[in-house]
């Protein structure tokens, strides 16, 4: 092996070892975003059950619920419980910086945090005095703990947030450039990031409303919604996917597609990067399939599900949407199935792991 084919070893393989880290924050806590995603789908005003009283558990729980266990889950992965407590402090500065869902800033808050107090614990630990471990450990995690939590506030929140606002500069432009399809480029990796609503409510949705007073339907708001993308590669991920996620993914399919939590699929690429060109694909044929179609729909589709979209879709437009989510579908299908080898992989290391056991048992 050459050492310029070595070097792009590394680096793919660093790439897969950050997103499968990404991941290993958020596939834990599936569970809670199922609960949210079923509370929303269910109870918000455009729910199958609209109901004042249990659509209140909604933002919160996408506020502060699921970014807290986000960064436990992230310090936990450093520094077992204690990196869990010091990472779920930080992220409370990172959820009170910003009016958007900080997803990605408890990525970045809750395991810097666990990493800081396990080199600090490493640092002080071999040097406490006998009897004052209790009291150092409780008065250390707090107070840095606390500090983090300021940094996030004031320094990591903020960061985040220019990020999200950087990303709705570059839709904007490219919708104003009319390169409409060129948008996925952006707002694929930006959703998977956990910036979804922030593109979409902050970006896409005024310009929908907009055009939507001058024309009567809009295709802005078919950009981050459709939910064919995700359907592929979450096909893809159950058919040709690791062991775990063809598990998972049919669950999770049924949350996506009926229910419109986008979120529920996030993971799945986070833990396998490569992926991200599939939800890129399929967004970019099924923006131009809307396009040569010329539908769009008259309000933002809350939650996106196929539902959702059918019930705001202006008469007539119907078939043009479907034909745009299935075939963002489909592409991405292909794209994510060729992109995992079609399972090749997975069944080599189930078929070699079966003739060790095999073997061992000899």
């Amino acid at each position: 092996m050459s050492t310029q084919q070595g070097r792009l070893v590394s680096v793919r393989s660093g790439v897969q070892r950050f997103g499968g880290f990404l991941a290993s924050m958020v596939m834990p806590n599936i569970g809670a975003f199922i609960a949210w995603g079923l509370i929303t789908a269910l109870f918000i005003p455009d729910g199958w059950w609209p109901n004042e009283q249990m659509a209140e558990l909604v933002g919160p729980m996408i506020t502060f619920l699921l970014p807290l266990l986000i960064g436990y889950t992230g310090g936990y992965l450093i520094y077992d419980k204690r990196g869990g407590v010091v990472g779920a402090i930080a992220t409370v500065g990172v959820i009170v910086s910003a009016d958007i869902p900080m997803f990605l800033g408890a990525m970045v808050v809750g395991p810097l945090a666990a990493y800081l107090i396990k080199k600090f614990d490493k640092l002080v630990q071999p040097r406490t005095p006998s009897g004052f471990e209790m009291l150092v450990n409780n008065f250390s995690a707090g107070i840095l703990g606390g500090a983090m939590a300021i940094i996030g506030l004031f320094a990591i929140g903020p960061v985040v947030t220019t990020v999200a606002g950087w990303l709705g500069r570059g839709v904007q432009f490219l919708i104003d450039m009319s390169l409409l399809p060129v948008v996925s480029i952006l707002v694929e990796p930006a959703k998977v990031l956990f910036l979804n609503n922030a593109i979409n409510h902050g970006v896409l949705g005024p310009l929908g409303v907009a055009r939507v007073a001058d024309q009567g339907k809009a295709i802005e708001f078919l950009i981050e919604t459709s939910p064919g993308p995700g359907l592929g590669i979450l096909l893809a991920c159950m058919l040709f996917g690791p062991k775990l996620s063809r598990a998972t993914a049919p669950g999770a399919i049924i949350i996506h597609f009926f229910g419109g939590i986008h979120e529920i699929y996030f993971p799945y690429i986070l833990a396998q990067p490569k992926l991200i060109l599939a939800a890129i694909a399929g967004g970019m044929s099924g923006i131009t399939t809307f396009l040569i179609f010329d539908v769009g729909l008259l309000a933002t589709p809350a939650p996106g599900s196929i539902f959702a979209l059918m019930a705001v879709a202006p008469r007539g437009d119907h078939l043009g949407v479907l034909a745009g989510v299935a075939v963002g579908t489909i592409v991405s299908f292909v794209v994510a199935s060729f992109l995992l080898g079609f399972g090749r992989a997975e069944r080599k290391a189930e078929r070699e792991a079966a003739q060790a056991g095999a073997n061992k048992g000899e």
